[in-house]
């Protein structure tokens, strides 16, 4: 049986309903759900504190990756900027 494309899937949708790629409502809903459900679980502090870094050394990578990935980035954007904390 061949794998179904997401409008083989789907029945009674409009075509509206099945934007794909960065306007894929279903996909933010489900993230937004799952990401809520998450932060009311009472786990946010332990795996915050199972991505801390376990060593000095790991930490320094960890930094240094950081640096890496702002060195492409055209900075943040004014609002995210005013509201974030140093």
């Amino acid at each position: 049986m061949a794998a179904k494309t997401p409008q083989q899937g789907q029945t009674g949708n409009s075509s509206k309903d099945q934007v794909q790629g960065e306007g894929d409502y279903e996909a933010g809903r489900r993230y937004d759900k799952a990401a809520h459900e998450f932060a009311q679980s009472g786990q946010v502090e332990r795996a915050a504190r199972d991505a801390a870094p376990g060593s000095e050394e790991e930490a320094e990578q960890m930094q240094q990756a950081e640096q890496a990935g702002k060195s492409h980035s055209k900075g943040e954007g004014p609002l995210v900027s005013k509201k974030r904390k140093a």
